[in-house]
C-alpha cells in the first residue's frame, strides 16, 4: 500500500493554483504525474500524492516541473475566483468514482495522442513515398525527353545527309552529261576537220575530267549503358530486372538507416563523432556500447580502417574472437598500400588478429600476424616477447600459455 504525502503546500491567485509536492529523494525519471480537470496524482513509489480538486481546472494548459527534490504543478483555473480549499471532502465512494473517471479519461487521452502520432508518422511515410515516386517519374520523363531529342536530332541529321547525297548525285549527273556533250561536239569537229588518229587522241586527253565529289562528315552518337557489352549482345529485360533489384535494395538499406538515425542529433550522425564516442566507451569499460558506436559509424562510412580495428579490440575484450578476426582483416584490407603513414595502424590490426587466433589456439596463424607486426615495429620489446612465446608454443618447447594481448588492445 503506498504512503500518502501530507507535507505538501499550495498557493493560489484568481487564475492559477500552484502545488508544491516534496519528492523525498525520488529521482525525476521515476515520478509519474496524472492530471485531469478534477483530479491530480503524483506517484513516486512508495509515496503517492493525490488531490480531488475543489473546482475544475484547464488540464490542457496545466504544467509540471520536476527538479531539486520537488514537483511544482501549475493548474490554471477555469473560473477566476478564490478557492476555499484545495480538495473536496466527499466520501470514499465519491472519490473512488472521480479517480476512476479521471484515470479512464487520461488513458483515453494517451491512446488518442498515440494514435495521432502513428497517423502522423504514417502520413509522413506516405508523403515521402509519393515524393520519391514523383521524383522517379520526373527522372524517367526527363530521360525519355533526352532520348526523343537525340532520336529527332539523329533523324534530322540523317535526312540532311541524304539530301546532300541527292544533290551531289545530281551535280555528278550534270557533269557527266556536260562531258558527254563535249565529247559529241569533239567527235563532230573531228569528222568535219578529218583529224588524224593522233589529233583525235590529243583532243581526248585535253578533255577535262569531272570534278571530285564533295566530302562530308557523319555524326554518330551512342546510347549510354551501365553494362559494358553492346546493346545488340545484351539481354535488356534481365539487365533492367537486375538494376531494379539493386535500386530497391539500396532504398531499403537507406530507409532502415534513416529510421535508426531519426532520433539522433545532426552532430551524432558524423562517423568521427561516433568514433570518439566509441573510444570513450572503450576507455570506461563499456565494450558493448563501443561496439554499437563503431558499428553505426561503419554503416555511415565503410572506408575508415580505424573503426574496424577498434571494433576488433572490443570483440577481443568480449571474447568474440571470430568477429575480432573478421574486423581486423577488414582493417588490414583498407590499410593498403602499405606506407609509413599507416605503419602503426597496420601493426595494431595485425596484433589484434594474431591475439584472436591465439585465443582460438590457432598459434601458427597468430605467429604470422605477430611476425608481420614485429617487422613493422622491430624495436618493440613487448611485441618481441609475445612473438617469442608464440614461437615456442608452435615449436612445442613451451606449454600453451595465455598471450599477453592487453598491451595491444588500446583504441587508436
Amino acid at each position: 500500500m503506498p504512503l500518502l504525502v501530507s507535507d505538501y503546500s499550495w498557493t493560489q491567485n484568481d487564475s492559477t493554483v500552484h502545488i508544491n509536492v516534496p519528492l523525498k529523494g525520488a529521482k525525476a525519471v521515476k515520478v509519474d504525474i496524472v492530471c485531469t480537470d478534477e483530479y491530480l496524482k503524483v506517484s513516486f513509489p512508495p509515496y503517492l500524492f493525490e488531490a480531488f480538486l475543489f473546482e475544475p481546472v484547464d488540464e490542457d494548459r496545466s504544467s509540471a516541473k520536476v527538479g531539486n527534490g520537488v514537483a511544482l504543478i501549475s493548474l490554471p483555473k477555469r473560473t477566476s475566483k478564490q478557492w476555499d480549499q484545495l480538495m473536496i471532502t466527499n466520501d470514499k465512494d465519491k472519490k473512488k468514482e472521480i479517480r476512476e473517471r479521471a484515470l479512464l479519461r487520461y488513458q483515453e487521452k494517451l491512446c488518442s495522442e498515440s494514435r495521432q502520432k502513428a497517423e502522423k508518422r504514417q502520413a509522413e511515410k506516405k508523403y515521402a513515398l509519393e515524393t520519391m515516386m514523383k521524383l522517379e517519374k520526373e527522372e524517367r520523363e526527363n530521360i525519355q525527353k533526352i532520348k526523343d531529342a537525340e532520336q529527332e536530332k539523329t533523324t534530322s541529321e540523317l535526312a540532311a545527309w541524304q539530301l546532300r547525297q541527292k544533290q551531289e548525285a545530281k551535280e555528278d549527273a550534270k557533269l557527266n552529261q556536260r562531258g558527254n556533250q563535249n565529247q559529241q561536239r569533239a567527235g563532230k569537229q573531228r569528222q568535219e576537220n578529218t583529224l588524224t588518229n593522233s589529233e583525235a587522241k590529243s583532243s581526248k586527253k585535253q578533255t577535262e575530267p569531272p570534278p571530285p565529289r564533295v566530302s562530308g562528315n557523319i555524326q554518330i552518337t551512342f546510347t549510354p549503358r551501365v553494362f559494358p557489352t553492346a546493346l545488340r549482345e545484351s539481354r535488356v529485360a534481365e539487365e533492367e530486372e537486375w538494376l531494379n533489384k539493386q535500386a530497391e535494395a539500396r532504398r531499403a538499406v537507406n530507409s532502415e538507416l534513416l529510421e535508426e538515425l531519426k532520433d539522433l542529433k545532426e552532430e551524432q550522425k558524423n562517423p568521427d563523432w561516433l568514433k570518439d564516442k566509441g573510444d570513450k566507451c572503450f576507455a570506461s569499460g563499456d565494450y558493448l556500447g563501443a561496439v554499437n558506436a563503431y558499428g553505426l559509424a561503419i554503416r555511415l562510412n565503410r572506408k575508415i580502417p580505424a573503426l574496424y580495428s577498434n571494433r576488433a579490440a572490443c570483440h577481443l575484450k568480449l571474447r568474440n574472437f571470430h568477429k575480432a578476426i573478421e574486423d581486423a582483416s577488414q582493417a588490414l584490407d583498407l590499410l593498403t598500400p602499405p606506407v609509413p603513414a599507416n605503419a602503426a595502424a597496420r601493426a595494431r590490426a595485425s596484433v589484434r588478429r594474431g591475439s584472436a587466433f591465439c585465443q582460438l589456439q590457432l598459434y601458427a596463424e597468430g605467429l604470422q600476424d605477430f611476425q608481420a607486426a614485429l617487422k613493422i615495429d622491430p624495436h618493440n620489446e613487448a611485441l618481441q616477447a609475445d612473438t617469442q612465446r608464440i614461437r615456442e608454443i608452435v615449436q612445442g618447447s613451451a606449454a600453451e600459455t595465455q598471450i599477453d594481448k592487453t598491451r595491444h588492445n588500446e583504441t587508436q
